[in-house]
């Protein structure tokens, strides 16, 4: 094993799998609240210094946000960011609270312009535009008071987000401020901590837009360390071993990342690319049982994992750009590629599916849902014969796609019948099932607002357990045809449509 491969296999064994904290000193610390410290003896004294801590932390926040010496700024952000890494969960939750509320806009300010400008008397014309110099006179006061009210809908906490941003390491810490954030909110419901999320969100939209980010072709001659984030962050196929990675960014593979100046080696998120003669129907073949087809014969582009290293960016559509981008350097790079693809999971689909069998079999009858057709039940029934003992075809197909460790998916039998009626539920769920007017599966939502159409469904797709789990191991193509993508993109955000081939829509005739 070389040095680069030992100090990768080294730092992804020795961390834990979650982004450090921020850069420079709080590189050195971890995300998670601190354990009890030397000297701390008795749960009282324990308490003590948490209160001492978390109003000496609340103070630097004051300051960062109140104090105009500049000389001293970066000193104070230091310091908040530095103590605010150390508090516990609760303590955080409790800052974090205390600066959507104190931090927040002064509404009696905005009520009393919102008074001022109600009261003024428009000029004849209405508009600036053609008048005299009398009008234009009359105008400044509403162009006074609209200048004010722009000022005055602002928060107070902007101060602290906009300097943390020109801070070293504060775009980072801005993100786990929010990974924080979306914690609490996941639990609690504050308005003042939705406000406040809204706000940071948009301002991180902004600070990461295309403009500002560049496009990384990742390769084994890349640092140990950007290449420890790769193994440390993928979400979808988790890497293996070291001679996995290689492959993964090896003769027929790319794998391309989205960096920011201001984190630097840490890509924000990262996708990785098969260079194929054909649209993969199985994550085997992409994961390597075979040596991988000369490049120049490849015809095929196909995404088979997408993964956000910041749990902080959560709603920040960065894959859509990235994925757009890719496309635009591959079919550069190698005009040979005319078809672009992913190879996706379903992780929704079995979650779905077993909540419509569980309640389908406590519905009554007449309310009940069939969702096997007569010739599925019969299938399903006769395959099953050892251990159905009067139960409906439903309740056994529910409890085999339960049974770990999902013995059917090793029965040529149970997969033929479980086939028709698993593909045909997929469908509709795919095609059928919304949230909002959007697809309810979260994967399915990401590439069709991208502007992806629903290309196949691939039977035993993944055999892993998860895959087994999310989906009973099917997984899907979405295709990516570059002329119809704005197209796609925008009838799914207008209208909710869903795009799909034949092949799929044809599970759902006459269903």
């Amino acid at each position: 094993m070389n040095r680069k491969g030992l100090a990768i296999l080294m730092r992804t064994k020795m961390r834990p799998l979650s982004p450090p904290a921020t850069l420079n000193k709080l590189n050195q610390m971890e995300i998670s609240p601190q354990e009890s410290k030397p000297g701390v003896n008795s749960a009282s004294d324990a308490s003590v210094g948490t209160r001492r801590e978390f109003e000496h932390v609340k103070e630097y926040m004051h300051s960062a946000i109140s104090m105009n010496k500049t000389e001293i700024l970066d000193a104070t952000l230091s310091d908040f960011s530095e103590g605010y890494v150390g508090l516990s969960d609760e303590s955080r939750r409790k800052l974090l609270l205390s600066l959507a509320r104190e931090y927040d806009l002064d509404r009696m300010q905005v009520q009393e312009l919102v008074k001022q400008y109600l009261g003024l008397e428009l000029p004849a014309g209405g508009s600036a535009q053609d008048s005299g110099n009398e009008e234009e006179l009359s105008l400044s006061a509403f162009y006074r008071i609209e200048r004010n009210l722009r000022h005055a809908l602002k928060p107070n906490y902007e101060i602290l987000f906009e300097r943390l941003n020109k801070h070293p390491g504060g775009l980072k810490f801005l993100s786990i401020i929010r990974a924080d954030i979306l914690s609490i909110l996941g639990n609690e419901n504050f308005a003042s901590l939705r406000a406040l999320d809204s706000y940071l969100k948009e301002k991180l939209t902004m600070w990461l837009s295309p403009a500002n980010l560049e496009l990384h072709n990742i390769t084994w001659d890349d640092p140990a360390s950007l290449l420890e984030k790769i193994v440390a962050y993928e979400a979808v196929h988790p890497i293996s071993s070291l001679l996995d990675l290689k492959r993964r960014l090896g003769v027929g593979r790319r794998c391309f990342g989205y960096l920011h100046p201001a984190i630097p080696g840490e890509p924000l998120i990262f996708i990785e690319v098969a260079l194929m003669k054909n649209v993969a129907e199985t994550i085997q073949e992409v994961l390597w049982d075979d040596p991988p087809i000369p490049e120049n014969e490849a015809t095929c582009a196909l995404f088979y994992s997408i993964s956000s290293t910041q749990p902080g960016l959560s709603g920040i559509n960065l894959g859509k750009f990235l994925i757009k981008r890719v496309i635009d350097v591959v079919k550069k790079d190698m005009p040979n590629i005319c078809m672009f693809a992913t190879l996706s999971p379903i992780p929704g689909y079995m979650q779905w599916l077993l909540s419509k069998l569980a309640s389908a079999e406590r519905s009554v009858s007449t309310f009940k849902e069939n969702l096997l057709n007569p010739e599925e039940e019969k299938a399903i029934l006769d395959a099953s014969m050892e251990f159905n003992s009067g139960k409906s075809a439903m309740e056994v197909m529910q409890y085999l796609l339960t049974s770990k460790p999902y013995k059917w998916s090793k029965s040529p039998e149970l997969i033929s019948v479980l086939r028709t009626s698993l593909l045909r539920l997929c469908a509709r769920y795919l095609l059928q099932e919304k949230k909002r007017g959007k697809a309810l599966d979260s994967v399915a939502n990401f590439h069709l607002q991208n502007g992806a159409m629903i290309g196949r469904l691939n039977w035993m797709a993944d055999r892993s357990e998860k895959g087994l789990t999310q989906s009973g191991g099917i997984m899907v193509n979405y295709i990516y045809r570059v002329e119809n993508i704005e197209e796609n993109a925008q009838s799914y955000y207008s209208k909710g449509q869903i795009p799909a081939s034949s092949e799929v829509s044809v599970f759902l005739k006459d269903h």
